[in-house]
């Protein structure tokens, strides 16, 4: 297996026993672990660790997995984590239930750490794929950006083209920086919030409270690289209620807080631009060695 030393689990299991033999087989192989005993405790410390990915029983007292996963989704600070059902069930009609809600994965117990183990990479895997894929066109976007025009990101460069979620991505592209979450968008497009993340997961392999925090980092990388605005301002903007919001999800996306990530591309820009300056110096000292016609 593979080391994820970086990377954090959040195991909210009311059985400790199940819960105990999770963890240790997570720390054994090289991750950082956080266990909650019940579905409430378990919500606190995914919104105060953010962990890379979060694995949950369904049939838990007081709250069950999915009431934990709906008000999850519900928050745009940890809306886009991955999350792995645990049950005793094998009822279709339950595993219907989780994939509505957003869960990314079903595992069914008795199950080993094996097992886990495979499911966990998978979604990570995929996690980061999907990192790559954005940060990859982030940049061709950017490359194609003249530079005296001020960078802006479209809907039509960060939403996939399908007809039938038009009016989910333009309502996400009008309001995005008005701190907006599944209900709204649910409630705008006519359809209930489980039924709306269901459909898009569907289409897009995304949530809905993905879509819209993909599309506040693709304004906010530009305003980071190509502005003096403040990271406060730039929270502000894109919409969250403090900056701690807005530099935990940047960190989610990129893998660096916003600061950082400013500073290292404001220089890569400062260089590239450094090195066409001395291209045009290099290009016009070739002419000063010739008189113009017409002097001698």
């Amino acid at each position: 297996m593979i080391q994820e030393s970086s990377k954090t689990i959040l195991v909210i299991e009311d059985d400790a026993v199940t819960r105990n033999l999770f963890l240790d087989g997570l720390e054994a192989e090289g991750f950082d672990t956080i266990g909650a005993e019940n579905g409430l405790i378990g919500i606190q410390k995914a919104q105060m660790h953010l962990p890379d990915l979060v694995v949950c029983d369904i049939f838990m007292p007081d709250m069950d997995g999915y009431s934990v996963l709906n008000t999850m989704r519900q928050d745009p600070l940890t809306a886009i984590i991955p999350f792995i059902f645990l049950t005793g069930s094998d009822n279709k009609a339950d595993v219907r239930k989780g994939m509505e809600l957003g869960a990314d994965d079903y595992i069914t117990k008795p199950s080993t750490v094996e097992e886990l183990l495979r499911a966990i990479a998978i979604r990570l895997e995929k996690q980061s794929l999907l990192r790559y894929w954005y940060a990859t066109k982030s940049h061709q976007i950017s490359e194609s950006i003249p530079a005296n025009k001020t960078p802006s990101v479209t809907s039509e460069s960060i939403f996939p083209a399908i007809p039938q979620l038009k009016e989910v991505f333009d309502y996400i592209e009008a309001n995005y920086h008005r701190g907006i979450t599944l209900s709204n968008v649910a409630e705008a497009v006519g359809y209930s919030p489980a039924y709306l993340t269901s459909r898009v997961a569907k289409k897009t392999g995304e949530t809905v409270n993905g879509w819209i925090v993909k599309r506040r980092m693709a304004a906010a990388r530009p305003l980071l690289r190509d502005t003096d605005q403040t990271i406060e301002q730039i929270a502000t903007a894109l919409g969250y209620q403090n900056a701690c919001h807005f530099s935990r999800q940047f960190r989610q996306h990129h893998g660096l807080p916003p600061k950082i990530w400013r500073n290292q591309n404001q220089f890569s820009q400062v260089v590239s631009s450094k090195n066409t300056n001395l291209q045009v110096i290099d290009t016009c000292s070739q002419y000063e060695d010739y008189a113009p016609l017409g002097q001698s």
